[in-house]
C-alpha cells in the first residue's frame, strides 16, 4: 500500500520492555522480513525516544490527568471480583483519589501511573476515527478504564508510545491486525489530549489455526524463521497471502 502510494515503509522496534527485549529478537524480525521481500526505512527503536515519553508524561500531568497507582494485581483482582460483572472497568480506580498527603508517602514504594480516563474525556469531548472496513468510528475510551501509561520497568506503555512515534514519525496510515482495533479508541484519546494528528486506520483480519484461534507461538503455530529454515519461499509467501490465498488449515477471522 505504501509504495502505491508513493509513500515510506516505516520499521519501528518497540523495545522498552526491558525484561523482554533482546537484540537477538531484533535480528530475527528483520532477518523475517528481508524474507518476506520487504524494504523499509529504519529502523527506529523507542528504547531511543524516551524524552519523547517523558515530554508527553509531562503534559498530562500538567493538565492533571494522570495519578499514581499502588495497587497490585491481587489488589485489582480482589476489587474487580466483588462488584457486578456487568459494570466493572478494567480497573476500579482506588487510587484515583488518594490524598495527597498519602501519595506523596508512597512514592518510593513501586507505582505505575494511570489516565484518569473520566476527566480525559471530558476534557477532550467526542471523538471520532477512520477504519478502512468499519468506517466512521466513535472513540469509546471509557471502555479501557484508567489505562496505564507508564511504569517502572517500561517508561512508557505500548498506548502511549506507538501514539507518540506515530506523530513524530509523520504516519499517515496505520496498518496492523484487528486485534488491535479497540486499542485505537485509547490511542485517538491521547492523539486529542496531546494535539496530535490522527492517521487513518487499516485492522487487518488475523490469521487462525483449524480450531479457529489466532495463530501464536505459545499454541505452536509454524513461525516464520522456521518456514526459512524449512526452504520455504517468503516472496511466494507474502505474495500468496496478498492475493488472500491461505495455506491449507487456516483461515482468516472473518470466514
Amino acid at each position: 500500500m505504501a509504495v502505491a502510494r508513493g509513500g515510506r515503509f516505516l520499521l519501528r522496534i518497540e523495545d522498552i520492555d526491558g525484561t523482554r527485549s533482546r537484540a537477538e529478537h531484533v535480528g530475527a524480525i528483520l532477518a523475517d522480513l528481508a524474507w518476506l521481500g520487504l524494504a523499509w526505512e529504519g529502523p527506529v527503536f523507542q528504547s531511543q525516544r524516551l524524552a519523547l515519553y517523558d515530554d508527553a508524561l509531562a503534559t498530562l500531568t500538567a493538565r492533571g490527568l494522570l495519578y499514581p497507582c499502588f495497587c497490585t494485581r491481587a489488589d485489582i483482582a480482589a476489587a474487580t471480583l466483588s462488584a457486578p460483572h456487568d459494570t466493572t472497568p478494567p480497573y476500579p480506580g482506588t487510587c484515583r483519589h488518594l490524598p495527597a498527603a498519602e501519595v506523596a508517602a508512597r512514592l518510593d514504594r513501586p507505582h505505575c501511573w494511570r489516565l484518569d480516563m473520566a476527566a480525559a474525556v471530558a476534557v477532550a469531548g467526542p471523538l471520532e476515527w477512520h477504519d478502512v472496513s468499519a468506517g466512521r468510528v466513535a472513540a469509546d475510551p471509557l471502555s479501557h478504564g484508567d489505562v496505564i501509561l507508564a511504569r517502572k520497568d517500561a517508561p512508557a506503555s505500548y498506548h502511549l508510545a506507538v501514539t507518540v512515534d506515530d506523530a513524530a514519525q509523520g504516519v499517515t496510515d496505520i496498518v496492523r491486525g484487528a486485534d488491535l482495533f479497540d486499542a485505537t479508541h485509547v490511542h485517538r484519546l491521547l492523539q486529542a489530549l496531546l494535539a496530535l494528528p490522527t492517521p487513518a486506520y487499516h485492522h487487518h483480519p488475523l490469521l487462525m489455526g483449524p480450531d479457529g484461534r489466532r495463530l501464536a507461538k505459545r499454541d505452536g503455530a509454524p513461525t516464520l524463521a522456521a518456514m526459512r529454515e524449512d526452504g520455504k519461499d517468503g516472496r511466494a509467501l507474502a505474495d500468496r497471502l496478498r492475493r488472500d490465498i491461505l495455506s491449507y488449515g487456516f483461515s482468516d477471522a472473518n470466514t
